[in-house]
């Protein structure tokens, strides 16, 4: 299976300490994803999002630098034992900040779907839920 990855860039009106906990905590990553979420918080604790779509386990945890995460998706072409590597990396830029996305290990024909997917199901909420919350 031929492996691709995924790099995306999103500035965020918020701290990184904000938008860290956006995605770590599970009652604010159920808030922006209108999803159930389990979310361990410790280094190889376990995740669950989007009512069992994804699922894996923290690799590294920085608080407000950095998250690097194993994912699993329920996608076609998709082997169960198949994880991605996803880090959210946050860097200040003035009163925002910028997250620097990379998933590496995405199978080829996963590619497209995710991308957009990033962008609708998480990138575009998060930014909804900071301006209302």
């Amino acid at each position: 299976m031929k492996m691709k990855s995924i790099k995306q860039t999103v500035t965020f009106t918020a701290t990184p300490e904000n938008i860290y906990h956006l995605i770590m905590d599970q009652k604010k990553h159920a808030a922006f994803t209108n999803s159930k979420v389990i979310i361990s918080t410790k280094v190889n604790g376990k995740f669950n999002v989007f009512d069992g779509y994804c699922h894996g386990y923290n690799i590294e945890l920085t608080e407000g630098k950095k998250i690097v995460q194993a994912w699993h998706f329920a996608e076609e072409g998709w082997t169960e034992d198949h994880f991605s590597i996803c880090t959210f990396q946050f860097e200040k830029v003035g009163n925002k900040t910028k997250l620097i996305f990379l998933q590496t290990g995405v199978p080829e024909n996963n590619v497209e779907a995710l991308k957009e997917g990033w962008k609708e199901f998480y990138w575009e909420p998060m930014k909804a839920y900071l301006k209302n919350n």
